[in-house]
């Protein structure tokens, strides 16, 4: 599992930002590594597939129990949903929890891969954000030379 937080962006070269710019730039890299994922994980999936986990994501009640009914109807019991409750601190029957479970257990069977998608998704871009790193930080270490005139004014080279 992968956290964007103050050491990510140590790893990635940017814990330099000004401290109210960190919380909207981690963010931003979630809402995109979401879009990213998403978008690589939709290829080769039917449109019935992608429709019933729209729904699931959605928190359509009703698909969310008809769908763990037929692939996990012990659910309660599997040490992956456990670890999940522990980790939010919800109770077992709240909705949003049976709900991000049903998701990652429907990824599991329909994309068993998508660990590694996630994965290599999050790599492409800290490898983008590296590359753009001093143009994120505001372009500070491209600033071009100050340079002093013979006539002593201080003027920036262009």
């Amino acid at each position: 599992m992968f956290r964007l937080d103050e050491q990510f962006l140590k790893d990635i070269g940017l814990d330099g930002l000004p401290e109210e710019q960190k919380k909207p730039f981690l963010q931003h890299i979630y809402s995109e590594l979401e879009l990213r994922v998403g978008t690589k994980l939709s290829d080769g999936l039917s449109d019935e597939q992608l429709e019933e986990f729209e729904k699931i994501i959605d928190r359509d009640q009703e698909k969310i129990q008809s769908w763990l009914a037929e692939h996990a109807p012990a659910y309660l019991q599997e040490d992956a949903f456990k670890k999940l409750q522990e980790a939010t601190k919800l109770p077992a029957e709240d909705p949003r929890l049976v709900a991000e479970f049903t998701a990652t257990k429907w990824l599991e069977v329909n994309r068993p891969d998508y660990r590694q998608v996630v994965a290599q998704v999050l790599e492409e871009l800290k490898q983008e954000i590296m590359t753009n790193r001093d143009t994120i930080l505001g372009g500070i270490s491209q600033q071009p030379p100050v340079s002093t005139p013979d006539d002593g004014q201080i003027t920036q080279a262009s």
